[in-house]
């Protein structure tokens, strides 16, 4: 196989977190805009300000570098003034500890736009490092030795501002704009994803592969939001701070058999390499691949149709074959097209504050689903599905091959089908994994034949 599953047998981590969590709640008692900011999060997004940090920075001390080591991090980058510490078995911030400044720290969280932030709170600073380059930064508050920084990032792990030229710029703002008009709802799906393959390629060679992957994702959560009630009215909510969907965590794209190792090139030439894979079992039928670009902080989730046998198989990365009966993930495509093609993404998984938000939402007419993880370390549930109109022609041939009834053709043709969700996910403990457990009972209710009409 090209990934091994015990390689990515994850750990919750509680002593990190609560090192990290020590320094948050200093940071909020010691400057007031960021206790405010934080209960503005919680008020109006449903978040808490814990999920929207980039790094901690603190004066260094044998102390705080005795914890690091202790409860796991690393020392991951150094220069003259300072040292990075990640935790390599945890979903955390990262720290720096800086050798001159002991008395001094600072909280850095991400948004989207600086500039919207900014906007938002009625702030004007100078913001470091120019537009749409990798790393940008402004400080926006400072109150007894604390600062709040608020950073952008574009695919990478750099802590210092960047100034690249302005043809950069240039470069992409065409990329953006060729990912937004490619061919997605071409007759041949096959041959709209080896055009879609060949363009990741230009955006690689045009922007390197950790500004090409963010470049995609951007746009791939715009084109999901476009299509999906409950992500428009939650980015509203989180655009009112000026946040953007920074709070992002993984990304779901769901993918028909025959070309789902298509998909997974897509992402490798991307940068992402395989994660740990998930077999439901197999009155399930169906399997997934996660995937990573840890420099630019992007988590996938691909879901395919698999048979029992083929988890003994290297399925990311050959060809599948056919099957007489599609499942849930390959009635979906069949309906509403690939992912990454015609459909958009089944879901998109943001970091919340899983009953605030589950009571927030329901409060503007957004429901939510049976949730499929309730761990005091993960909690997760999708909204109530999008019904999305499917084509008659698509109907018609499902008809004809025997995958679907003419009762079911009949039921689509009248009510839609399922289409996408907003996933409600809550992480604690530093706990970077999934469920492996209870995620097919979710994803058998979200089959087109199984859902019911309210």
């Amino acid at each position: 196989m090209s990934n091994d599953n015990s390689l990515f047998l994850w750990q919750c981590q509680p002593e990190a977190e609560k090192l990290i969590q020590e320094l948050v709640n200093y940071a909020c008692y010691s400057n007031p805009f960021i206790e405010q900011l934080a209960q503005s999060l919680h008020q109006h997004t449903s978040t808490r300000l814990f999920d929207w940090i980039d790094h901690v920075a603190t004066g260094y001390s044998t102390l705080i570098e005795k914890q690091l080591n202790d409860t796991g991090f690393v020392l991951e980058s150094a220069t003259p003034a300072y040292r990075v510490f990640m935790h390599p078995g945890a979903q955390l911030p990262r720290v720096i500890l800086k050798d001159h400044e002991p008395e001094k720290m600072g909280l850095a969280i991400r948004v989207e736009s600086i500039a919207d932030f900014l906007m938002v709170h009625e702030i004007s600073q100078w913001i470091e490092g120019n537009p749409l380059s990798g790393y940008r930064r402004c400080c926006v508050s400072a109150n007894s030795h604390v600062k709040l920084w608020v950073v952008e990032r574009r695919g990478t792990l750099t802590m210092e501002p960047t100034y690249p030229p302005e043809t950069e710029q240039i470069n992409y703002l065409d990329a953006y704009e060729r990912w937004e008009t490619r061919p997605r709802a071409l007759e041949d799906e096959n041959q709209a994803i080896l055009k879609t393959l060949a363009l990741a390629e230009g955006l690689v060679e045009m922007l390197g592969r950790d500004l090409a992957a963010w470049v995609v994702l951007e746009v791939e959560r715009k084109f999901w939001q476009l299509k999906n009630s409950a992500g428009q009215l939650q980015k509203n909510r989180q655009d009112r701070l000026g946040m953007g969907w920074a709070n992002h965590d993984h990304h779901t794209f769901r993918s028909s058999r025959e070309r789902f190792h298509l998909l997974v090139r897509l992402f490798e030439i991307l940068g992402f390499h395989c994660r740990e894979r998930f077999y439901a079992g197999k009155e399930a039928g169906w399997g997934a691949q996660v995937m990573e670009n840890p420099r630019c902080g992007l988590v996938l989730f691909l879901d395919v149709d698999l048979t029992d046998e083929e988890i003994e198989v290297d399925f990311a990365h050959h060809p599948l074959p056919s099957l007489k009966n599609l499942g849930t993930v390959g009635l979906w495509c069949a309906l509403h097209g690939d992912s990454i093609l015609r459909a958009g993404m089944h879901h998109l998984e943001a970091q919340f504050l899983f009953e605030d938000l589950t009571k927030d939402l329901a409060g503007i007419g957004i429901n939510m689903m049976e949730p499929f993880s309730s761990f005091p370390f993960l909690k997760q549930a999708f909204t109530a599905g999008e019904r999305w109109k499917v084509c008659p022609k698509k109907i018609q041939h499902l008809v004809e091959e025997g995958k679907i009834s003419h009762q079911e053709a009949d039921r689509f043709l009248k009510d839609g089908a399922i289409g996408s969700h907003l996933e409600n996910l809550q992480r604690r403990e530093g706990y970077k994994g999934f469920n492996q457990k209870n995620v097919s009972v979710i994803i058998k209710k979200t089959d087109p034949r199984n859902v019911q009409l309210d």
